[in-house]
């Protein structure tokens, strides 16, 4: 997000990752720069293109398109994002490649296919290599939907923390995409978030127990966060060449250089306006929060790191399926209930965005409904797989999600052919 200070929900910064493939056998092509290169006639790590700018990411066969600079009207970013992929899989017909999308690549083997980006800032990506060894699927094979959210000033950063803290485990019950992992099955409809919060163990500090702790003001942040991770990576990094500003790994990390949190629990979609529409949904969701229409600012900020992890681990796992049994918890979306589906939450908070911001959520009812009846995205993968974890057959489910991609469409369960 750009440097000039936006209040609350004045306008969102949105990232969305993709994976680059070959358009015949879906392998990974770790050809970010040489596709750069030959737009720009130099190697670069970023381009313009109008709303929307490509940027490069830790590996070469991932690249980021994002909001050149925060913007509010979401319908017009799904279409411009839309629009760059497209402009995106034209430049990569001539390397017989194409986008793929989901949160991690399905026979990606990330000890032979890892190549980091060899270019500008190369030095802290070799250093986190040799600090985390980043030739793992929690490194290399994982793709994400990032939400940049302003904050003005320590007030407004309080009750937006306060908020985002609340949501956060929900938001794989409803984003989930990473099923499956080197062929198989891996029992968790969102592993993307399994191997991000267990990638950089060897310093606990970083990632901390994803939901950030209870800081409330800048200060208080330093103290709880930043400060001890430059404590802990300083042994590591004798060169001082990391920041702990942009190390910090939780699920939403507070950037007060730029008056931004940016959450990051959000696996990528199948298309722009299916991460568009979730994006929106919890955009909605934290407006209630902020403007205390479900629970008072006091109380949110009461609640600890721990109980809201145990529900982001449900959530990890069985995404929609996963089973709240928090009644404190439902209680905060009117539920009087000692237990819900994560996917029965999810429609009473749904009912309620769309009683108090009915005209906001207006063009996001048709994706949402279809999540939230035909299951989150990892769901419709499995269920398309059917049982049957052939490679072949995994190439055909993932074929048709590319193609989704390309058209900007919604994945439908289909029968894959059995043989």
């Amino acid at each position: 997000m750009s440097t000039s200070r936006l209040h609350l929900f004045q306008a969102y910064g949105i990232e969305l990752e993709y994976m680059i493939v070959d358009k015949n056998n879906m392998a990974t092509r770790p050809i970010t720069d040489e596709v750069f290169k030959r737009i720009e006639g130099s190697y670069v790590s970023d381009i313009e293109n109008g709303l929307v700018s490509w940027c490069n990411e830790l590996v070469l066969h991932v690249l980021e398109v994002k909001c050149t600079k925060p913007e509010h009207d979401l319908v017009m970013m799904a279409n411009a994002f839309s629009e760059n992929v497209k402009t995106l899989n034209k430049h990569l017909q001539a390397f017989e490649a194409k986008l793929l999308p989901t949160a991690a690549h399905p026979l990606m083997d990330p000890a032979k296919d890892t190549h980091l980006w060899p270019h500008d800032n190369n030095e802290v990506y070799e250093l986190y290599n040799k600090m985390f060894n980043c030739k793992g699927h929690g490194w290399s094979n994982l793709q994400s939907t990032h939400i940049n959210l302003p904050f003005y000033d320590d007030e407004e950063f309080a009750r937006l923390h306060a908020a985002i803290r609340i949501v956060l485990p929900l938001i794989p019950a409803m984003a989930a995409s990473s099923p499956i992992l080197s062929g198989k099955n891996t029992g968790l409809l969102d592993k993307r978030m399994d191997y991000y919060q267990k990638n950089q163990r060897v310093i606990p500090s970083i990632t901390g127990k994803v939901i950030p702790e209870r800081a409330f003001s800048k200060r208080q942040y330093h103290k709880l966060i930043y400060d001890k991770i430059a404590n802990d990576i300083s042994k590591h990094d004798p060169d001082k060449i990391l920041d702990p500003i942009w190390v910090n790994s939780r699920g939403a990390i507070a950037r007060f250089d730029r008056g931004s949190i940016e959450i990051r629990i959000m696996d990528i979609q199948e298309c722009p306006q299916a991460d568009l529409a979730i994006v929106s949904l919890i955009i909605c969701l934290l407006k209630l929060l902020v403007n205390e229409k479900l629970i008072s600012f006091h109380d949110q900020q009461l609640w600890d790191a721990e109980p809201l992890n145990d529900i982001l681990q449900l959530t990890m796992k069985d995404a929609e399926s996963a089973v709240i049994k928090n009644p404190a918890y439902l209680k905060i979306f009117g539920i009087d209930k000692e237990e819900v589906t994560a996917k029965g939450l999810w429609k009473q908070i749904l009912s309620i965005v769309t009683k108090h911001n009915p005209d906001e959520i207006a063009p996001w009812l048709d994706p949402i409904n279809a999540i939230l009846e035909k299951g989150t995205l990892a769901s419709r993968i499995l269920k398309s797989l059917d049982g049957i974890y052939s490679e072949d057959n995994i190439k055909l489910v993932y074929q048709e999600l590319g193609d989704c991609l390309a058209n900007n469409e919604m994945f439908e369960v289909w029968e894959v052919e059995k043989s």
